[in-house]
């Protein structure tokens, strides 16, 4: 489709830092979504599990020693218009072609990234590469969960526009690690995913119309107090919870989904146990 991996021409263009879920969410997705997968899959990835939360992070790392891999993990959808941004092409040459190489990379490519590991996932089951598989399900279920954390979807990244410096890490990180015990998470069993590129743009979407309304929250959490207690996060938690919880529970879905739709894809291969 294309080589999203070895374009480093903007490589000062992007913003700094990590983005998307910390590794405790990401593990708890990944975790979540092997029982989303149907009984003909269930065991390679109920076998593959310790090795799917380990490795769930990986891409994360990638970005310490290659920087321009960051572009992989959003998309700064308020750089082309007003929701739902229908001025962004969602075919990736479309997309370069109507804005140039260097914008659409600057501004993240995210639901590409995923249709791309989708398409590296169905190979690797198509020919029976089942380590790599199990690597790039890894990889897939990482951009998949990082489609669905609201802060990758918008230009105020951290909250950096509006003042509310580490939002990110407030609401996807430090919520989980207090709270995670009592998530009550119930993600969907798998289905099939007729475009996984497209239906990427539709979580990143669903994922956009979160961010004023945690923004909002974020500054009612903070009102009246100097600093990020434990009454902030009280405050902050009572106000977001249930869109943290559904959001990890839909990506927990779709990861499950995007590893049957690859599944799928290659023919339904009985996969090794």
């Amino acid at each position: 489709m294309m080589a999203l991996a070895g374009l480093c021409l903007v490589q000062l263009l992007l913003p700094s830092g990590a983005r998307g879920w910390g590794e405790n969410a990401q593990r708890l997705i990944v975790n979540r979504a092997v029982d989303t997968v149907p009984s003909d899959m269930r065991t390679f990835f109920e076998g593959n599990r310790k090795y799917l939360m380990q490795h769930v992070n990986d891409p994360l790392g990638l970005i310490d020693e290659h920087p321009w891999e960051r572009n992989n993990h959003f998309i700064e959808l308020d750089k082309y218009g007003k929701f739902p941004f229908e001025a962004l092409p969602r075919s990736y040459k479309s997309a370069v072609d109507k804005y140039g190489k260097s914008k659409i990379l600057s501004t993240g490519v995210l639901p590409w990234q995923i249709g791309v590991y989708s398409e590296k996932l169905t190979e690797d089951f198509r020919t029976g590469k089942w380590d790599q598989a199990k690597l790039d399900a890894a990889f897939l279920a990482n951009f998949v969960a990082e489609a669905h954390d609201p802060f990758n979807t918008t230009e105020n990244f951290d909250g950096r526009i509006t003042g509310q410096n580490g939002i990110n890490d407030r609401f996807n990180d430090v919520l989980i690690a207090r709270y995670g015990s009592f998530f009550p998470l119930s993600p969907r069993d798998a289905f099939f995913i007729s475009d996984p590129t497209d239906y990427a743009f539709e979580a990143c979407l669903e994922a956009h119309s979160l961010v004023e309304s945690l923004l909002l929250a974020d500054r009612r959490a903070k009102k009246g107090l100097t600093s990020y207690t434990d009454e902030y996060y009280d405050r902050f938690y009572n106000l977001t919870a249930a869109a943290l919880i559904r959001q990890l529970s839909d990506a927990a879905t779709d990861v499950g989904s995007y590893w049957m739709t690859a599944w799928v894809n290659a023919g339904k291969p009985a996969l090794p146990h």
